[in-house]
């Protein structure tokens, strides 16, 4: 359940954050074929932020006990709230009515309607953990200033585990909690930096993680019965390999995780945890990203990361064969959900041209019934784009994958300028799936590049680890390079191409705007400028991955040379065209004061720059209001500057 609901929570997190936005649907002809039999530009309507931004965002559908409702959140009041939604989504019950913080979902509790839900304040990333009592009564399970805390998974009795770092901000100790009066005991003290990552469903095994570098960490597994717990590495081997845990399988007796020291890419193995016998347990031709099973062990989830968009296959474990889902839209599925009986089965359905939506399907009826309609009703799907997915080579032939968005309305003899779109991370990934952001802005004829550039996760271990201790310098090259690819669409107006990112994308937009003179203009979203101080002043809860921070980005008290060369807001005089900054007031990974001085830096040097800053947010945009701000800022500063 865990890993169902965080996997979940990512992906849509993701979006909204604008860490990773994008989508993808290949079609049989190539960019270059396509423009080529492209004749009149095609009349579509332009649509405002207002309306794309009327969109309504769900996620979570956590189906209850008697499989009468689903816990799920939506952002239609402005704010993300939760709802129990009935089975045929004729009813709509708010939870909770908040207009400042959003509140995200974990899960129902397994015998009743009790809920567990988080949220943080103002964007600070202080997640508490939150009960509502099914008479409405809300309590905060995780009280304090300054913790962090999230939930860990259930017991099969009924009861729970939240970590949190009260005792030290720095590490994430795991705490029982009794489900009756909520008392709760010290189950795992942590004083190594240990991640925490699974508890096996009989309460008796933790599974932890525990990092070397960016490239190499370790499984460990504690014995919670034992007289005194302590971690016992079940991950032995010599050189680099990744692992990551997919969970425990509901009989409790074997730990899954993946790893990808075999291959380029992550495969699944499964550890006995009575003999200690690891053997191999599934494999694809991508990563593997999760792995879970129905509350009545009847079928298995499995997704795979292929080529940026997620492949979900459900298989029947009495027969060993796929399920076979009836027909349904174009789309990726997401949040697959059964209920405990796995009589009915929740899901989403994304792709580039629609928001995530919720489907509901009585397992062996002949259809299956959507629940919600995401996007605005005043906009037409077949007026949106769908991604094609393309590559091209960068300035040493490696080959760089991006996701290519290409306006209805051009064509040879109506070129559009253009935009290349960079993920955060910087190990994110530009993935299918619908952005708002970017279909407002392809609507109004720009086009979009999201560019996977080198040490972009989904594409083996080796391109992502290509960029390490060269970020701003080789992953620069391939966003110039992407320049280049899109000056050879004769649909693009090749002198007209800008650069926009969020978060380590906001950085190269920065580094793009700084240390090349490739591109028009460039917006910066809540990006980093000041590598030194970004990596000194890390959040603590960071700690655990500290040293796998700097073997990737480096070590200031090391490379603090090399970061300061790399960092714009020491180079602010190299800007030459306009910029565009965006930032949350309490980000507490990006500081306010890098944007302030980065601004600053460039108004000295008399280059035209805007800044938009947002008192009530933290990294990223989780109100609709200030999604729309930022959106029509964007669209303002475009149309006058590219």
């Amino acid at each position: 359940m865990l890993t169902r609901l965080t996997s979940a929570l990512a992906l849509v997190l993701t979006s909204v954050l604008l860490v990773a936005c994008n989508n993808t649907a290949a079609p049989a002809a190539s960019p270059e074929q396509r423009s080529a039999s492209a004749s009149n530009p095609v009349n579509v309507p332009q649509y405002s932020a207002e309306q794309f931004f009327a969109t309504k965002t769900y996620f979570g559908n956590d189906i209850n006990h008697d499989a009468s409702a689903m816990l799920v959140a939506s952002d239609e009041s402005g704010v993300f709230n939760l709802y129990r939604v009935s089975m045929d989504g004729s009813n709509w019950q708010p939870l909770t009515q908040s207009t400042t913080d959003p509140a995200f979902p974990v899960s129902w509790f397994p015998n009743d309607d009790r809920l567990l839900y988080t949220a943080d304040q103002g964007g600070n990333e202080l997640n508490h953990v939150y009960l509502r009592e099914v008479d409405g009564t809300v309590r905060d399970l995780t009280p304090g200033d300054k913790l962090k805390a999230y939930f860990a998974g259930w017991h099969n009795d009924g009861s729970f585990y939240i970590a949190s770092n009260e005792r030290d901000p720095r590490f994430f100790d795991l705490y029982h909690y009794n489900s009756e009066d909520y008392n709760r005991k010290l189950i795992f003290n942590n004083n190594d930096g240990y991640g925490i990552s699974a508890v096996s469903k009989d309460g008796r095994y933790l599974a932890l993680t525990k990092e070397r570098n960016n490239a190499d960490n370790n499984l460990f597994l504690v014995d919670l019965a034992s007289d005194k717990p302590s971690p016992v590495l079940i991950t032995e081997h010599q050189g680099n390999i990744s692992h990551q845990i997919y969970g425990f399988t509901p009989d409790s007796q074997s730990l899954l995780f993946g790893a990808n020291g075999d291959s380029e890419f992550v495969a699944a193995y499964s550890y006995n945890l009575q003999s200690g016998a690891t053997s191999p347990y599934s494999k694809a031709d991508w990563d593997i990203s999760f792995i879970y099973f129905s509350e009545d062990k009847q079928y298995r989830v499995q997704g795979v990361n292929a080529d940026a968009s997620t492949v979900i296959k459900i298989t029947d474990l009495q027969t060993g064969k796929a399920l076979q889902l009836p027909e349904l839209p174009a789309g990726d599925l997401r949040g697959v959900t059964f209920s405990d009986d796995s009589k009915y089965l929740s899901f989403y359905l994304n792709a580039d041209n629609s928001p995530s939506n919720l489907y509901v399907w009585q397992l062996g009826s002949p259809q299956v019934q959507r629940l919600t309609q995401a996007l605005d009703s005043s906009i037409d799907e077949q007026h949106l784009v769908q991604s094609e997915v393309v590559r091209f080579n960068s300035f040493d032939d490696v080959t760089i994958p991006a996701l290519l968005y290409k306006p209805h309305q051009a064509n040879p003899n109506a070129k559009v300028p253009a935009l290349i779109w960079i993920h955060g991370g910087p190990g994110g990934q530009s993935r299918t799936g619908y952005s708002p952001m970017i279909q407002h802005l392809v609507n109004h004829g720009y086009a979009v590049l999201s560019v996977n550039n080198r040490g972009s996760s989904g594409y083996g271990k080796t391109f992502y680890h290509l960029d390490d201790l060269r970020h701003g310098e080789d992953d620069l090259q391939d966003i110039v390079y992407g320049k280049k690819y899109l000056q050879k669409l004769d649909w693009v107006a090749s002198e007209r191409i800008g650069v926009i990112g969020g978060s380590y994308g906001g950085y190269l937009t920065m580094a793009a705007m700084a240390f090349t003179d490739e591109f028009e203009a460039g917006i910066n979203i809540f990006g980093v400028t000041n590598w030194v101080r970004t990596l000194e002043s890390i959040p603590p809860w960071w700690e655990a991955f500290r040293e796998s921070l700097y073997a990737e980005l480096g070590d200031p008290a090391v490379d603090g040379e090399r970061l300061r060369r790399i960092s714009p807001v020491f180079h602010g005089d190299k800007v030459k065209k306009p910029v565009l900054v965006v930032q949350g007031a309490n980000d507490p990974r990006v500081l306010q004061v890098e944007s302030d001085e980065m601004v600053a830096a460039i108004r000295a040097n008399n280059v035209p720059v805007e800044y938009v800053l947002f008192d009530d947010e933290g990294h990223g945009f989780l109100k609709k209001a200030n999604r729309i701000r930022a959106q029509q800022a964007y669209l303002k500063f475009l149309k006058q500057y590219l």
